[in-house]
């Protein structure tokens, strides 16, 4: 068995048991939360939320990308959210490669360089503090009042908010 059939059998199994409103695509909350893609983060468990209460948007590094900045625009503009909660997290994979290292490989590997940012990082602080200045700075995000960061520890489950004071460093 795929681990695509042994998640269709867990959906089948599971039925229509998960709480929550699913009449509007506007999230009731009316917050974004950009994170990782690292399965460890267990967004929904770790905030206790129910369907439709929030945008839930991943990425790798859970970084603020062309891509986030547009999602998050269609997000506030369209749908109603004005907050929006940023989760990096420690031991994240994006620690252990470099920008040019990892496009290396990939034009090696390929023939042809990313021309996207790999948003590699050594200090994951920083990645937040530099991820809320990109969306702060953004003209197509019109709720930057908002915005907090936060580093998510893996092992312990700790949350903690990295000062707001310092993004405008970044």
């Amino acid at each position: 068995m795929t681990a695509i059939d042994e998640l269709l059998k867990r959906n089948y199994e599971l039925g229509n048991v998960v709480p929550g409103d699913r009449s509007s695509p506007k999230p009731s909350l009316q917050v974004a939360i950009l994170t990782c893609m690292d399965s460890r983060i267990r967004v929904f468990e770790i905030f206790g939320l129910k369907q439709g209460e929030a945008h839930v948007l991943r990425n790798a590094g859970g970084v603020v990308t062309d891509d986030m900045i547009r999602s998050l625009a269609l997000s506030q503009r369209k749908l109603g959210t004005r907050e929006v909660l940023l989760v990096h997290h420690t031991n994240c994979g994006l620690e252990m490669v470099t920008e040019d290292d990892f496009k290396d490989e990939l034009e090696t590997d390929t023939g042809l360089r990313p021309t996207w940012a790999v948003e590699a990082f050594k200090v994951v602080e920083q990645s937040v503090r530099g991820s809320m200045a990109r969306l702060r700075r953004s003209p197509f995000i019109p709720h930057t009042d908002k915005i907090r960061g936060f580093v998510y520890d893996v092992h312990t489950g700790e949350l903690r908010e990295v000062d707001a004071v310092d993004t405008a460093a970044a």
